[in-house]
C-alpha cells in the first residue's frame, strides 16, 4: 500500500490532526510479513501504523489480544484505531529502544531493563485460567507435541539442510531419533499457561526503564520454561552464565512471591524448551535468509548453533544429534 494512500487513510481516521504536519516513513526491522511506518503527526506526537496481511490468521487476532494485555495490566502498545477491512491497525509509539539496543551497557544497567521485561512475562505467565479463557479462541494452536515437533523439522528442513547442505538420509535418521519425539511428548503433557512465544530482546521495548511486550500475536498456551528460554538463550544477545543465572533466580524468586511452586523438574524443563526454541530459532533464521531474502538473519545462526550444542550435550539419548551440531559449530 502506498504512503500517499495510508496518509489519507490516517487523515480519515484522525481528523483532528494537522493535515499539513503528518509525515509517514517506513520501519525496516524484523522479518515479519507485516509492514510498519512511523507517522509524526507534530514535532511532539508520532504514531505506529501496522499494514498487516489479511490472509494471516494471527495478524487479525492482534488487536483482541493486545486489548486482552492491556486490560490485564500487561504492558503493550495501546490501540487508538483498527480497520479490520484494510488491515490497518494505528498504535501508540514506544520508541525504538528495544532490549537489544542496550546490549553494550553494563550489566548494572541492563540487570534492571532485563528484570522489568521478567516481571511483565512473569504476570502473563501467572494469569488465571479464568481470564485466559476470555481470549482463548483468538489464539493460535496451543503448544502440544505435533507443534514440538513442528519445530524440530523446521529446523532439520531450513537449517541443516537448506543452510548447512546436510544430505537428506542423515537428516532422516536425526529427525527419527526416538528421544526428539519423547521430548516433544514430555513437554506437551506438561500444564500449560499463556506464553508470549517470541519472547527475545527486539520484542521488549525500554520506555522510561520500563518493558514493553511487543509482537505478541504467536502467543498461545504453552510452557512458563519457552518464554524463560527464548530471552536467556536469545542468539541476539551474548548473556555471560553469571547474569543468565542472576535472571533465573529473579524469575524463581518472583513467582515464589505469587505462590506459583517452581518444582524440582524446573532445570530440566528450562533445558528443554531451551532446545526447542533454538531448533524454532535456528528454522526461522534459515528461512528467512535463504526463503525470504533477510540475509540479515543469518549471521545469528554461528551463536544459536553454539547455544544448541551446548544444551544438547546434557540431554541423553541425543549424543548422535549433538555429534552432527558439534561438527558444525
Amino acid at each position: 500500500m502506498r504512503t500517499a494512500l495510508l496518509l489519507r487513510q490516517t487523515r480519515m481516521h484522525f481528523p483532528r490532526l494537522d493535515v499539513d504536519q503528518i509525515k509517514i516513513r517506513p520501519i525496516e526491522k524484523g522479518g515479519s510479513d507485516r509492514k510498519f511506518y512511523r507517522i509524526r503527526c507534530s514535532p511532539e506526537q508520532t504514531l505506529i501504523l501496522v499494514k498487516y496481511n489479511l490472509e494471516r490468521e494471527e495478524n487479525r487476532h492482534y488487536v483482541r489480544i493486545a486489548r486482552f494485555l492491556d486490560r490485564n495490566g500487561i504492558r503493550v502498545p495501546k490501540i487508538y484505531f483498527h480497520d479490520a477491512t484494510e488491515g490497518l491497525i494505528w498504535i501508540e509509539d514506544l520508541g525504538e529502544r528495544d532490549l537489544f539496543s542496550y546490549r553494550g551497557e553494563s550489566w548494572l544497567v541492563r540487570r534492571a531493563f532485563y528484570e522489568s521485561a521478567l516481571d511483565q512475562i512473569a504476570a502473563l505467565h501467572g494469569l488465571p485460567e479464568s481470564v485466559c479463557i476470555e481470549i482463548k479462541e483468538d489464539l493460535p494452536a496451543e503448544f502440544n507435541a505435533a507443534l514440538y515437533l513442528w519445530e524440530q523439522n523446521y529446523f532439520f528442513e531450513n537449517c541443516l539442510c537448506r543452510y548447512f547442505k546436510i544430505d537428506q538420509s542423515k537428516l532422516k535418521a536425526l529427525a527419527d531419533l526416538p528421544t526428539l519425539r519423547e521430548v516433544a511428548e514430555r513437554l506437551a503433557s506438561l500444564p500449560r499457561v499463556l506464553v508470549h512465544r517470541d519472547f527475545q530482546s527486539q520484542n521488549i521495548i525500554m520506555r522510561n526503564g520500563q518493558a514493553h511486550l511487543i509482537d505478541f500475536q504467536g502467543m498461545r498456551p504453552g510452557l512458563a520454561e519457552y518464554d524463560l528460554a527464548s530471552l536467556l538463550h536469545d542468539p541476539y544477545v551474548d548473556l555471560a552464565d553469571e547474569e543468565r543465572a542472576e535472571l533465573i533466580a529473579y524469575y524463581r524468586e518472583q513467582q515464589f512471591k505469587k505462590g506459583i511452586t517452581i518444582d524440582g523438574d524446573f532445570d530440566s524443563k528450562l533445558r528443554l524448551c531451551a532446545m526447542q526454541r533454538l531448533m524454532q530459532a535456528l528454522g526461522a533464521y534459515g528461512f528467512l535468509g535463504l526463503v525470504k531474502g533477510h540475509k540479515h538473519f543469518l549471521q545469528h545462526i554461528p551463536a544459536a548453533m553454539k547455544w544448541l550444542h551446548r544444551i544438547v550435550s546434557g540431554v541423553p539419548g541425543l549424543e548422535k544429534f549433538d555429534t552432527t551440531l558439534k561438527s558444525l559449530v
